[in-house]
């Protein structure tokens, strides 16, 4: 058996725990302990009851760990009840995990790191070296982010839009280390779309698996980001688009349109085009709009500016873009692209290179330093 699909039984069998009585914090700890059994013994003589052996091992390292408390004398009943091995209940305590996870008490990264631990599967190592942060500061994240929860009622109602807030957070971190998010973020997305009714999860699904199937086009062979117009559109994965496009679709006729799907429509148009000369970009700048009154974004405003650039013209992508505030993130490197558009290539290196100093990581910097160096190349001729 893979790490995937023990780590995929890892939500439902802390349900059962909790269900059973456990606090989450010591649910959570026991089924880490019984992972890291299942991860040792599997693969040499994995059970035919893959979820019944986990709920039983993480049960009885629960109840070890209660005997050693404090609480001893009261917890010590539970060992009478301990279930005989055999198939594991059939109920799927995976969506209030989710919820539970994303409680709104908590910070984005402490949710995000909870989610990763108990609904992923992940251990605390494999989540730090994925943010490239200290283990210490996940493990402490992630006890602050149980004490937070353990109180809380399992049975209660959770807000879809915050535990989809938490799974695009984890989506935008990309891929660091041995652990690829966006991948990840896929597969608990597509595990949440199936468990719940609700369009902006198969939105969020399929904005994900379109932003996921140009991945290989994205950068060059030396590291090096490369555009969406000049990316090598055969490296696609047209499967994953194909995929994301269904999705959308069948989301979209529901009509309860929200922003991951506005997203994703975007995303969608993008996909579509063979080339990017043949791109809709008044369609665009149509779902932008849309967009734009979901969420009432500035950065939303931003991304449109540029539609309207594409649509209309470079002089109409900048009227668009002069209500902004300039300290927006990427508001230079727009605002550069739309001025080398309209051949105002003086203003656009400036920009670049304004833009540069202000880029949030490496690879973004460089590209903008290069577009800063080709124009004033261009102006020394």
């Amino acid at each position: 058996m893979n790490e995937a699909l023990i780590r995929s039984l890892a939500p439902s069998v802390l349900g059962v725990l909790v269900r059973r009585g456990a606090d989450f914090a010591a649910a959570e700890d026991a089924l880490q302990e019984a992972l890291i059994e299942a991860f040792r013994g599997w693969p040499a003589d994995p059970p035919r009851d893959a979820k019944g052996w986990l709920t039983t091992v993480a049960w009885r390292k629960f109840l070890d760990a209660s005997r050693a408390e404090a609480a001893r004398r009261r917890r010590e009943g539970r060992a009478d009840e301990e279930p005989a091995p055999g198939p594991a209940p059939s109920v799927d305590d995976t969506l209030q995990l989710y919820f539970l996870c994303a409680h709104p008490s908590l910070t984005p990264s402490s949710a995000v790191a909870l989610t990763l631990r108990a609904v992923g599967g992940l251990t605390t190592r494999q989540i730090a070296q994925a943010y490239l942060v200290p283990e210490a500061t996940v493990a402490q994240r992630i006890s602050r982010a149980k004490r937070t929860v353990s109180t809380a009622r399992f049975d209660r109602p959770g807000d879809v839009a915050t535990v989809l807030r938490v799974l695009y957070l984890v989506f935008n971190e990309g891929y660091s280390g041995d652990i690829d998010l966006a991948a990840e973020a896929i597969r608990l997305t597509r595990q949440l779309a199936a468990a719940i009714d609700h369009p902006e999860a198969a939105g969020l699904l399929a904005l994900m698996l379109l932003h996921h199937a140009r991945r290989a086009a994205r950068t060059a062979p030396d590291g090096s980001l490369v555009p969406l117009a000049e990316q090598d559109r055969g490296r696609w994965d047209t499967a994953a688009i194909a995929e994301g496009i269904e999705i959308l679709q069948a989301a979209l006729a529901r009509d309860r349109l929200g922003e991951y799907q506005a997203q994703a429509a975007i995303a969608a148009l993008h996909a579509d085009a063979r080339t990017a000369a043949e791109t809709d970009w008044p369609q665009i700048v149509e779902w932008y709009d849309e967009l734009a009154a979901l969420t009432d974004s500035p950065l939303v405003r931003l991304n449109r500016s540029v539609a309207v650039g594409e649509a209309d013209g470079p002089r109409a992508g900048l009227a668009a873009l002069a209500p902004l505030d300039g300290s927006l993130p990427r508001y230079a490197a727009v605002a550069a692209y739309l001025h080398e558009r309209e051949g105002d290539v003086a203003t656009a290196a400036r920009l670049y290179t304004e833009a540069a100093a202000k880029a949030a990581n490496l690879a973004e910097r460089d590209h903008l330093t290069r577009q800063a160096a080709r124009l004033n190349t261009r102006r020394r001729r």
